[in-house]
């Protein structure tokens, strides 16, 4: 693959049944302009979007994050993307990546400002390598997000259940935190509950017990998270989802942020408090995470 690689889709009604959907899909030059001037992706964050993770060629998960943009499209009336559709372009995309790990993105834009049709389109780029942190691990700080755990219930305008593509305030927040020392953040609601990192969600262990906070209240369901679900339950382990208050976090006995590129990372410390971490259970985690999943 070249170092990047980019494909056009045309939407189809969701309700539009055919075989084959190569002739809605357009390669382009991914370094080449592609995208107008009046796009709403680009002047508003107008959008949803989906990361995959791919391994030697293989789209991790791909059901999953479709359900999930469909998910995104419908809080944010968009078109729900036709899924066998956007499948096809997935496939397309993970046969251009090399062995090794790769990203693949999928977004659908409101389109052109005043335009007729949203705009949509799927990406693949190599992924940065997250040797290093998945073994050494993360400092994390937490960081209030402004409102409380039931504001989505009363505010769905906010969309706090959808991936948009305004990732400002979350990169603000990644910022916030190398700058009190820290490698990544976690978010809590003004209520006192934990929520989930800018870019990952957050997995604790107590004891043989995992939990991870509730996919309410804006929390986006991972589906990372729920890979390693399914690891913990091969092993034996007890799962579930709760309100956890911000108060638990300093008495687990283990902590990892997971999503879909950088995988199982451990925490090691959570506001200067250190968690301690198992390395060969978090290189278990990883290596069924690398490992061939539909």
């Amino acid at each position: 693959m070249a170092q990047r690689f980019a494909l056009i889709i045309d939407p189809v009604d969701a309700s539009e049944e055919r075989a084959d959907y190569a002739d809605t899909f357009t390669i382009v030059d991914a370094a080449a302009p592609a995208l107008s001037v009046g796009e709403l992706s680009t002047q508003r964050g107008d959008g949803v979007f989906e990361s995959i993770g791919v391994i030697d060629g293989h789209a991790q998960e791909v059901l999953p994050h479709l359900e999930r943009l469909a998910n995104s499209a419908r809080i944010c009336d968009l078109p729900v993307p036709h899924a066998e559709q956007w499948r096809q372009a997935v496939a397309v995309a993970a046969a251009q990546c090399p062995p090794g790990e790769a990203v693949i993105k999928l977004i659908l834009s409101r389109g052109v400002e005043h335009g007729p049709t949203p705009t949509a389109w799927v990406t693949a780029a190599p992924a940065t390598d997250f040797a290093a942190v998945r073994e050494a691990g993360v400092r994390v700080v937490t960081l209030e997000r402004g409102y409380d755990l039931d504001v989505a219930e009363r505010a769905p305008w906010l969309l706090l259940g959808a991936k948009t593509l305004s990732y400002a305030v979350n990169m603000a927040a990644l910022r916030e935190a190398r700058r009190r020392g820290a490698d990544d953040a976690v978010f809590v609601s003004t209520d006192g509950f934990v929520l989930e990192a800018p870019t990952a969600s957050l997995i604790l262990r107590f004891g043989g017990r995992f939990l991870t906070p509730a996919p309410a209240g804006g929390i986006l369901h991972g589906t990372t998270q729920l890979s390693v679900y399914e690891f913990f339950v091969r092993r034996g382990f007890e799962t579930g989802y709760d309100r956890i208050p911000a108060s638990d976090l300093a008495q687990a006995d283990a902590a990892w942020l997971v999503s879909s590129v950088r995988l199982a990372v451990p925490i090691t410390a959570i506001d200067g408090t250190a968690l301690s971490v198992d390395t060969e259970f978090t290189a278990e985690m990883n290596r069924y995470l690398l490992s061939a999943r539909d």
